[in-house]
């Protein structure tokens, strides 16, 4: 199960405050199993008001278990997000960075655990307001009051009117399909589930048409088709959620992670090592070095990773520090050098070339499976999107939202035919 609204205020800490004051007499005759069963169930319910202290009390009798630290270190997580202190914000967070730590090293190394830890590293957005619309505003954090008392039908009904008085609100899109696709999750009833299931698509693509370029729609929606059954659909909705966001961290890639898990699918990049290495200490001088094992074999190719490095070569400032001939023309906007995918996709059809010549002349009789991989992606035009992919580096990513705009369909299609298709 996924965790809704991960990194913004979930709930209101004056409730938390009055449940804790309470707890003790309410679990005091109960075995620690028990206690432990209780927390897990409030938290698998979105009860994180009344899971928290039960986690409490289980972390400390069961010091290894790290589905409780994982669940732990989220509340206290969401604790941190409620409240409108920051020195009592700072506190609930770093007991939260303390226990998922601990956890980490105890083993944990689960989504829930990562994630968290990597929204824990973010800058504080707490008091950011979903809608500079008040009303909208004012419906969807009365959304969120709802669902985390475990109130679904309160919450969707809030966020569809939240939706209503601001129709570019993602957020409130998002959460009427994570409660719809939650309704479904509990429902008994195979009717109620199949249109519960359907409602929740019909969400997650109003936030899609608001925004496509966020992944979470796509994962969330993702997860909804699975559980229905429709895994292929899941598994497409998985990989536009990569190709929504591929550099903001885990996220984006959990999905498909465990849908690849669930259903035992192995994936992989295709693998590709270029035994090349350019280093330049100042302009006009570029050191372009081999692995040793290019010059094991005169009949595989290998000679042609020297063209890599030459052709990169090129694209580096001259001696007079201006950027060269190559660079200036493809990115004629930019002042400075930067390694581009222009650069890397000629360097690489450079060495693809050299190949074919050998090929040709039969000088290389057994391609190195580096080689046989490249060939097969340039021969798919995938050769930029595993680029993207799989070899980004700063300079590389700058180029990648101009390239999805024109070409998405091209970055699906390299991860269905070579990565979700890996043997």
């Amino acid at each position: 199960m996924r965790y809704h609204n991960l990194s913004l205020k979930l709930f209101a800490a004056s409730l938390l405050v009055a449940f804790v004051c309470l707890m003790p007499v309410a679990v005091a005759a109960q075995t620690q199993e028990q206690i432990r069963q209780q927390a897990m169930e409030l938290f698998d319910a979105n009860n994180f008001v009344a899971a928290v202290p039960l986690l409490e009390k289980s972390a400390i009798a069961y010091p290894n278990d790290v589905a409780i630290a994982s669940r732990l270190g989220f509340a206290l997580y969401a604790l941190g997000t409620t409240s409108k202190d920051p020195a009592v914000r700072k506190q609930h967070w770093e007991r939260a960075r303390k226990v998922l730590l601990q956890s980490r090293a105890n083993g944990d190394d689960s989504n829930l655990t990562r994630i968290t830890l990597e929204s824990l590293s973010r800058e504080d957005v707490t008091a950011v307001p979903f809608s500079d619309k008040k009303a909208a505003e004012a419906e969807i954090r009365k959304g969120e009051d709802a669902f985390v008392r475990g109130e679904i039908e309160k919450a969707l009904a809030a966020y569809k009117h939240a939706l209503e008085l601001d129709p570019n609100l993602y957020e409130a899109a998002l959460y009427a399909g994570d409660m719809e696709f939650r309704l479904a999750h509990d429902s008994k009833d195979g009717g109620d589930r199949k249109r519960h299931f359907g409602q929740a698509g019909i969400w997650f693509a109003k936030a899609i048409a608001i925004d496509p370029d966020r992944e979470t729609a796509y994962r969330y929606w993702g997860d909804s088709l699975d559980e229905e059954g429709k895994t292929e659909e899941a598994r497409d909705r998985f990989i536009d959620a990569i190709i929504a966001e591929p550099y903001s961290g885990d996220r984006a890639y959990v999905g498909l992670s465990q849908w690849g898990e669930r259903h035992q699918v192995l994936m992989q990049h295709p693998k590709i090592e270029i035994p090349t290495n350019l280093t330049s200490k100042k302009p006009g001088e570029v050191n372009i070095t081999l692995d040793s094992k290019v010059f094991k074999r005169d009949d595989d190719g290998s000679a042609a990773w020297m063209m890599y490095g030459i052709i990169r070569a090129g694209w580096m400032d001259n001696k007079d520090g201006k950027r060269s001939e190559k660079f200036s023309k493809a990115y004629p906007n930019e002042t400075a050098y930067r390694h581009s995918i222009a650069e890397e996709v000629e360097a690489l059809r450079g060495v693809l070339e050299s190949v074919r010549v050998q090929t040709k002349e039969k000088s290389a009789t057994k391609l190195t499976s580096s080689l046989e991989n490249l060939l097969k992606l340039e021969e798919a035009g995938a050769l930029e999107a595993y680029i993207f992919f799989a070899r980004p580096n700063e300079g590389i990513v700058r180029d990648y939202f101009l390239y999805r705009k024109a070409k998405r369909d091209k970055l699906k299609e390299y991860w269905l035919k070579f990565v979700v298709a890996a043997k």
